[in-house]
Parts: structure tokens; sequence; C-alpha cells
């Protein structure tokens, strides 16, 4: 066992405490898979890391994703945080402006945009489900067929059953029944469009926020939510994610492609379990998804591994 540099960074929110938090060993040289995951169960976190040198020659590092339950191959508020922490502890990138990440999905670009970073969204494998399936995942959820405007299953890595619902209010109601969708195997991610200005969910929402932020001028300066998003993965260990960079990619990219959603917009996800989370969608003139967010770094120091 070594010290290593270590950070605990909040991830998709610039204020502390208020994101998805990741742990991030900045040295994860010598610890075979066993000691990596153990270690990410102790942390207790959804997602932990472990940077190493590039194997490949555009790379910037390479990074490994556990979560407590397993390895994942791509995630995106790792990705986000990942690449904060090793730009704070002084990498330097290899073109200026961009940073590649290597993973297990491949090479994954981040671009800065100021002190936020967005990362390219992995291709997307979608494809519909069955009906019996959706019955059953609308079942653990406790949805009615009305409520669901579509539905897909979502693959940019990590794979989602996508549901989009009829507002946000519905998705900020829900009440699953985990242990039926561990038992389903299903990551559920669901989302649902704001109604007018000044519906009951905007207002609650608005003073959550204030709540969260310490202040009405706080949320009174936070962007326009254009999409409501919650995460449930029990079949990984996690009951609701706070806030996923994985799934927000892969509903951009299905949602704008079927005209669901426009090409630029905010997402929020995490109010469920008083977090504010805000992920900035934007597809660019190319067609490529970018997937954007702060980060914030919390805890600072070194872990004895």
């Amino acid at each position: 066992m070594k010290s290593r540099p270590f950070k605990q960074v909040d991830v998709f929110t610039a204020t502390p405490y208020l994101g998805n938090p990741l742990a991030v060993v900045l040295d994860g040289s010598g610890l075979d898979d066993a000691e990596m995951q153990r270690f990410a169960q102790w942390t207790n976190l959804s997602e932990t890391t472990f940077l190493l040198p590039p194997t490949e020659p555009t790379a910037d590092y390479r990074v490994r994703i556990f979560t407590p339950g397993g390895e994942l191959p791509f995630a995106g508020h790792p990705t986000i945080g990942s690449c904060h922490a090793w730009l704070q502890a002084g990498g330097k990138p290899k073109a200026a402006g961009r940073v590649v990440q290597q993973c297990a999905a491949g090479l994954v670009p981040l671009r800065r945009e100021g002190e936020r970073l967005a990362f390219s969204a992995p291709p997307l494998k979608r494809s519909a489900p069955s009906p019996t399936l959706l019955a059953k995942v609308a079942g653990a959820l406790g949805l009615k067929a009305q409520q669901i405007v579509a539905a897909q299953v979502l693959d940019n890595g990590p794979v989602w059953f996508g549901l989009l619902l009829s507002d946000a209010d519905t998705v900020l109601r829900l009440v699953p029944d985990h242990r039926m969708l561990k038992e389903l195997g299903v990551k559920a991610g669901v989302a649902g469009v704001p109604a007018v200005e000044g519906s009951s969910m905007l207002i609650g929402r608005s003073n959550r926020e204030a709540r969260a932020f310490g202040g009405k001028a706080a949320a009174e300066g936070s962007p326009k939510i254009d999409l409501e998003v919650r995460a449930f993965a029990a079949p990984i260990g996690v009951e609701e994610d706070p806030v996923t960079g994985s799934l927000n990619a892969s509903l951009a990219e299905w949602l704008i492609a079927d005209g669901h959603m426009p090409a630029r917009y905010v997402a929020a996800q995490g109010q469920c379990l008083g977090r504010a989370g805000l992920v900035y969608i934007e597809r660019d003139g190319d067609g490529m998804v970018w997937v954007g967010g702060d980060a914030v770094t919390c805890v600072d120091g070194q872990v004895t591994l």
C-alpha cells in the first residue's frame, strides 16, 4: 500500500454539495481489479475513478470507472469529474483546448467552455423495447400507459431504459419499486418537459433551489430548465443517481434526433435527493452532441491504497 493523490469532486454543479460526488484516485498504477472494486465499495459513492497512463497515443490519460457493484465502460459524471481533477492536479493536454480521455468504451474528447467542461456523447445504439418489458418497467415505476410519450433502450456503454413522460411533474412524483427494477435488471432513465411557466412544478422547483442555494436570488439566477431527469439504477447498487452524464447523453441523442427536444437545452436532475444538478446539452453543426457541466473540488489530499 502507498499514499496516492486523491480528490473528491462534486460534478454538474458550481456550488459544492449540490451535484453528484465522485472519488478520484489520481494515481491508480499497480492496483488490481479487486483493490479498485474494494475501494469503490468503501467510498459508497455512485462512482469512483482511477487515473492511469494512456495506452492510446492520442489520449491524455486513461480512466477506470467503478460503481459499488462493478466496473463501467463509460459514465458521464466520472468523465467530467476525472478531467476536472486531472487538470487541477497539473495535467497538460496534448492539444490546446481539448482533452482526450481513454476509457473502456474508447476515446472520449472533452472541450473547455470557460470553467465548464463538456464531453462528446459516445455513439448511441438504441432500439424499441418489447411491449412486455415496457409494461413491467412501467409497473415498477408506477406509471400508466397514457403517461408514457416514448420509450427506447439506450446503449452508449451503459445501458438505460429511457422513458419520456407526459410532463415533469410526473417525473418528480415517481416512487419506484427498486426491488422490482433490480429483479428486471433494468436501469431506468426517466425524463419530462416542464409545463408552462407558473405551473406547480416550476414553483416547487424554484422553492427547492432557493433553499438549496441559500437564497432566492441564487434560484432566480439559475437557467431556465427544459427537461427534468431522474435515474434509477438498482441493478448496480444505486437506487437513484443524483446527476447522470451517460443517461443525459443518451437521452439527448435520442430526444433531439426524434424531435422531442431542441438542439440546445438545459436538463435538471437531483431535486428529489436535495441536489440541484444542471446538465448543458448542445448538438453542434456537425451533429455531435456535447454534454456539459461544472465541477468543484470538495476534498483534496492523499489516500492510502
